[in-house]
């Protein structure tokens, strides 16, 4: 029988996991038996940097974090090597991340994965990995609002090229005219 001690750091485990996973927006749980510890350290990188966190935990952990909630159908899949990865605003970047690195380790692949508290299919998941990150999505729209304004910029432009070289070619006849006018005038002496 486990100590006092130990059952309350599990119990400080499980509320921890909970809390993290009701904030999550996403998560995606995958096997990450066979992957090497360089591998491991390069994912961990690439996942904190996407603000993604991602915990090893083991399968009771996670069945009693999720315990009572719409994720508990996913008890079929917390077996074996079990690790989480969990974002708070991102969508994508677990399941983009992870997915990336399934398809480059053959031992390494996604189980399941959830979004707003509920469970997703493993094609959903793949289909989030090809969407484009929340950077792309931002910059595409931004670019959509700025293009009207561009091509009215480009298009006032053009007008004012334009009459600037309308008005160019009267000042040229006008400094033309006054070198001619004395001309006629010493002839008509």
């Amino acid at each position: 029988m486990p100590s006092a001690k130990v059952l309350e750091e599990k119990k400080a485990i499980v509320a921890a996991l909970k809390e993290r996973i009701e904030a999550a927006v996403a998560g995606v749980i995958v096997d990450y038996k066979g992957i090497t510890v360089e591998d491991d350290t390069k994912l961990r990188k690439e996942l904190r940097e996407a603000g993604v966190q991602y915990t090893v935990a083991k399968n009771t952990l996670i069945r009693l974090a999720v315990d009572g909630t719409a994720l508990s159908a996913m008890d079929d899949k917390l077996n074996g090597t079990t690790a989480i990865a969990t974002s708070s605003e991102d969508y994508v970047a677990a399941a983009k991340i992870l997915s990336k690195f399934a398809e480059g380790h053959d031992n390494f692949s996604v189980k399941t994965g959830f979004i707003d508290g509920e469970i997703i299919s493993l094609e959903k998941i793949e289909e989030l990995a090809k969407l484009p990150s929340k950077e792309q999505l931002l910059t595409n729209v931004a670019y959509v609002f700025a293009a009207p304004m561009a091509s009215f910029a480009r298009a006032i432009q053009a007008i004012i090229d334009k009459q600037g070289e309308g008005a160019e070619a009267p000042a040229e006849e006008t400094a033309e005219a006054p070198a001619e006018a004395p001309a006629e005038e010493s002839a008509a002496e």
